[in-house]
């Protein structure tokens, strides 16, 4: 149910695709959950940035490779306007230039799609309460591309108490709020404020640019 995931309504999903056959088949996956809808389908990236505008869906499920205006400029344009809505980037690509450049536009979470229809679904969930998400395959990719740099460095990382830069790093590992909570023996409550701090003081809109930022300035290695 919606309220599982912080929500206490139905999630609103935008899908982005110049397929129409893929188009048919997401809104077909998505209206058979009892938590979800599509308010809104889009062609390319032009498009897309005025569903975002204009209707101001929950999430927008977004393709990469789209006329006019590719999926990931739109997506940096979208999440750099007031109160944006998630990006969770859908693609038959799996190249590291679209999932860095993905991550640094802003986007929620990046996956394939090979994924399974419930596992979709799961993952619309996810990002509309603020997390982030990345297919396994697409993680291993980003970290061994991250270690094999040398680290950029990032006087913000300073800022930064000891107790948040262990919640950064936790993070990057990939682990959930109740995960972080479970680690560091500190309630639900305590983690969000943790992690919130940590997103205010690197100006991350999200978790998944939490993550770009740990491996970039050397933190994770």
């Amino acid at each position: 149910m919606p309220a599982a995931f912080g929500l206490d309504r139905m999630i609103r999903v935008a899908l982005v695709d110049d397929d129409h056959l893929v188009l048919a088949g997401l809104r077909l996956i998505i209206e058979q959950t009892d938590d979800l809808e599509v308010v809104a389908t889009a062609s390319d990236g032009v498009e897309a940035i005025r569903v975002a505008t204009d209707i101001r869906p929950d999430v927008v499920l977004m393709d990469v490779r789209m006329p006019n205006l590719e999926g990931i400029e739109a997506t940096r344009m979208i999440t750099g306007t007031d109160q944006p809505p998630k990006v969770l980037i859908l693609t038959t690509f799996e190249l590291d230039e679209y999932v860095f450049e993905a991550l640094r536009a802003g986007a929620s979470g990046f996956l394939l799609k090979r994924i399974e229809p419930d596992m979709l679904t799961d993952a619309i969930r996810v990002v509309a309460a603020g997390e982030a998400l990345l297919s396994p395959s697409v993680t291993r990719r980003l970290i061994e591309a991250f270690t094999s740099r040398p680290p950029v460095a990032s006087a913000r990382l300073g800022d930064l108490t000891d107790r948040e830069r262990e919640v950064l790093e936790l993070i990057a590992r990939g682990l959930s709020n109740r995960e972080l909570g479970d680690r560091l023996f500190i309630s639900d409550n305590t983690v969000k404020t943790h992690v919130k701090r940590v997103l205010n003081k690197h100006d991350a809109r999200d978790r998944a640019q939490a993550v770009v930022i740990a491996y970039e300035s050397g933190l994770m290695s």
